[in-house]
């Protein structure tokens, strides 16, 4: 099982990294940075992550830094 890891202070919400996810595992969360961003957030309920980490390298920022498989 993979999953990624997302620092929401990191997150300036420019949602490449939904675009990017093959499965589409990622969305827009309803909670907030201290920026006032709506941070991303990783949905996987049935563990389909790829371990990829398309989205970590998409994203502009480094938000997203870690992907686990396991």
């Amino acid at each position: 099982m993979s999953h990624i890891v997302i620092n929401p202070e990191k997150c300036k919400a420019c949602y490449l990294c939904i675009q990017e996810c093959p499965k589409k595992l990622l969305k827009i969360s309803e909670k907030t940075n201290s920026l006032g961003n709506r941070v991303v957030e990783f949905d996987d309920p049935n563990h389909e992550c790829l371990g990829c980490a398309m989205c970590a390298t998409r994203c502009p920022d480094l938000a997203i830094t870690e992907v686990y498989r396991g």
